[in-house]
């Protein structure tokens, strides 16, 4: 091989290592057992497969309403299942964390409110939200079987910043 190939090999492995680094690649998730916080979500309710057309579809649609700022506040999501495991069917509610409960929702939407005061074994990573979900979840998952703790099929994801992700689970009581 030519070096100014490898020369050229080198630059582009750097450039990949410093993208990775710079959206939080290597970042580690926060992991501790807390007090949950009351959520508000405005939403859609979605069931169905990973695959379907309008799972992706309600994503995208909370991220132009934060994006239109007719939403004000970061994406959020609650899973009724683990999102993490092989199954394909998942049944979630996708939207958008708010302050305000006496907003008027988008066509569509509703309001969903997660209570607080619960045990919950929180996760949380300075990363960007397209890679963070994977390392929150392993994380998490490890930390609540190296702690012994039962989880509930419960999974609250936010997204404060587009460099900031969370994840909080309760634990079974």
């Amino acid at each position: 091989m030519s070096r100014k190939f490898l020369i050229a090999i080198g630059v582009i492995m750097a450039f990949m290592v410093g993208i990775y680094a710079f959206v939080g690649g290597f970042s580690e998730p926060k992991v501790l057992v807390t007090t949950s916080e009351p959520l508000l979500i405005a939403g859609q309710p979605f069931e169905g497969t990973v695959s379907d057309e309008a799972f992706g579809n309600a994503f995208q649609k909370a991220a132009k309403l934060v994006a239109e700022n007719k939403l004000q506040g970061g994406l959020g999501n609650v899973y009724y299942n683990n999102p993490e495991t092989k199954s394909d069917s998942i049944k979630a509610f996708i939207g958008v964390v708010i302050q305000d409960s006496t907003i008027a929702l988008p066509e569509g939407y509703e309001l969903l409110r997660v209570p607080g005061g619960r045990k919950v074994v929180h996760s949380e990573i300075n990363a960007h939200y397209m890679i963070a979900p994977g390392k929150l979840y392993d994380n998490l998952f490890e930390y609540a079987e190296a702690n012994n703790l039962q989880l509930e099929n419960f999974y609250v994801e936010w997204f404060p910043s587009e460099r900031k992700a969370v994840v909080e689970v309760p634990v079974k009581e």
